[in-house]
């Protein structure tokens, strides 16, 4: 048995590392001159900015799903939200 997402992901990081190789020239496995702490650094505040972003949109959404009886009317203020 596999597991479909898990296949997802791993397809997701060998188009990554594709990118990477076409981008800089070089495998992270070979490369020995970056900052990998400050990579991660920026990485994971990148990465909280968006869980912010969508944390936000959530309220939102909660909110119109709750005001808004009428499902075409909820339709379109959600698809608004996510332009």
């Amino acid at each position: 048995m596999s597991d479909q997402i898990v296949l997802e992901v791993i397809e997701k990081y060998a188009q990554r590392s594709e990118v990477g190789i076409a981008k800089y020239g070089t495998t992270l496995e070979t490369n020995n001159h970056d900052n990998y702490l400050k990579h991660l650094q920026e990485e994971l505040m990148d990465a909280t900015l968006y869980i912010q972003k969508l944390i936000s949109q959530n309220k939102e959404i909660t909110k119109l799903v709750r005001d808004h009886s009428n499902d075409a009317e909820l339709g379109h203020k959600i698809r608004n939200l996510v332009r």
